[in-house]
């Protein structure tokens, strides 16, 4: 998390502050035109996280790419897992694009308007970015299991989220 020191907390633009966001905590990232994306580093894989504005609509999609690939053979287990782990997420959804096999994690956030301008705030920006990243930490081993490891969708899930009681 940021603190006072690295920003002013002021709300941004939506693509200004996650720009602020991705530079403060030192991510390669892009931007053109309605379109900003960084790479993130997690325990399991990097991750792309891609946030598109659609001005019009005051919509902030932003999306998630865990590096997972889904080949057709694998994919109806795969539906199966979405489904399940859909039904455990308070904010997004994961989704299989059928064109390319590719798994992702969406969330569309309508952006707050400050006179005109449409703004985001550093807690929303947060928000966004911190759950994107941490509901593909906390799924990617269900993915695998079941891609790699085998296992039905039911039992990746029993298997990926074991509580741990205490410290080793």
């Amino acid at each position: 998390m940021l603190d006072e020191a690295d920003h002013d907390h002021e709300p941004e633009a939506p693509l200004d502050m996650l720009e602020s966001y991705f530079s403060a905590h030192g991510w390669t990232f892009d931007r053109h035109d309605d379109e900003i994306s960084a790479t993130v580093k997690g325990s399991w894989t990097e991750y792309e996280i891609r946030a598109l504005w659609r001005e019009e609509d005051g919509v902030l999609q932003f999306l998630a790419f865990p590096d997972v690939k889904v080949a057709d053979h694998a994919r109806a287990a795969i539906y199966e897992t979405i489904g399940l782990v859909n039904e455990q997420l308070w904010i997004g959804h994961f989704e299989l694009w059928s064109s390319s096999g590719i798994l992702l994690y969406r969330h569309a956030a309508l952006v707050d308007r400050d006179e005109d301008d449409a703004v985001l705030s550093l807690d929303a920006a947060q928000l966004l970015i911190e759950t994107a990243i941490d509901e593909c930490e906390r799924f990617y081993p269900v993915f695998q299991f079941v891609l790699w490891g085998g296992k039905s969708p039911r039992d990746a899930i029993a298997a990926a989220l074991i509580e741990t009681q205490g410290e080793a």
